[in-house]
């Protein structure tokens, strides 16, 4: 039976979980953005998301944000004595997973953006748009990555075995440095968990302060610059194939056996990856089982 097919409903939603590196590094900014930190731009790409996933799941305004998915942001570095935690903010403060509505219902401010919009005459003019945010960027302490996938593991456990009909859940992992600890054995233990229509999706995407190309979706650990990259692709998961067909239909070269990883990102790269990691849950039909 194929896997990684099973459409996303209100009584089968799916899971997203997102692990960010909040170390002292994340602070430094950008390879070519001289104005964004790592992590500002992890928290953008992030709050950006979570408001395109609000707005798919709205099919009504009167009735709010169905129940397509919950979803999670797991900060780890930001306060070594008291671990990985919980980083949505506001009265979603603490809590490991939400549903859609209750993300909709609970963002900690909306801002007022600025952004260039074709003006329908060949060029671009300035516009203000809103800008809902859950949570803000930190960048202080280490990079326990071990404790995060092991939180992961505890968040997802208890959700999978009440889930098991459901798309399996994607978590992201976005970092920009080494990890205090190996964090190997805790990804293979979070990638065992799983849904009858697969294994937990575990993407590892690193952030760089360097002006080289990214390398997006390897199929071998051969040509990976050092050790921590060839761990994170180790711990990476193959990207299933509905995904890798929308890929190359894209222009990217895909081959056998490419992996959810990217390594040396830039802030363009990180929101296409994010983009292109939930794409399948996004796109999948959000059908119409269930009152909820």
């Amino acid at each position: 039976m194929d896997s990684y097919v099973a459409e996303i409903s209100r009584d089968r939603p799916g899971c997203i979980l997102f692990l960010l590196d909040q170390s002292q590094s994340m602070g430094e900014l950008f390879a070519g953005d001289p104005r964004t930190s790592k992590a500002q731009a992890a928290a953008d790409a992030i709050n950006k998301l979570l408001m395109s996933l609000v707005l798919r799941c709205t099919k009504n305004v009167n009735e709010g944000a169905r129940y397509y998915f919950d979803v999670g942001v797991i900060g780890y570095g930001s306060d070594w004595s008291r671990g990985p935690a919980p980083c949505l903010g506001g009265a979603l403060a603490g809590r490991e997973l939400v549903s859609m509505k209750d993300l909709a219902d609970n963002y900690l401010r909306v801002e007022e953006r600025t952004r260039m919009v074709a003006d329908g005459a060949g060029g671009l003019v300035e516009t203000k748009v809103k800008f809902p945010v859950w949570f803000d960027p930190v960048a202080v302490d280490g990079t326990p990555m071990l404790d995060a996938a092991r939180l992961a593991c505890g968040v997802l456990r208890p959700w999978v075995d009440a889930h098991k009909q459901s798309y399996p859940p994607i978590v992201i992992n976005i970092t920009d440095g080494m990890p205090n600890e190996d964090p190997t054995p805790a990804a293979i233990e979070l990638i065992a968990l799983e849904t009858d229509d697969g294994n937990v999706l575990l993407y590892n995407l690193h952030l760089s302060d360097l002006a080289a190309p990214p390398l997006l979706f390897p199929a071998a650990s051969a040509g990976l610059p050092d050790e921590f990259a060839q761990m994170l692709f180790q711990m990476s998961s193959p990207v299933p194939p509905r995904i890798q067909d929308e890929l190359k239909v894209e222009g990217y070269s895909i081959e056998p056996g490419a992996r959810g990883f990217v390594f040396n990102a830039d802030a363009a790269v990180l929101i296409k990856f994010l983009d292109i990691g939930t794409r399948v849950a996004l796109e999948s039909g959000l059908g119409e089982r269930g009152p909820r």
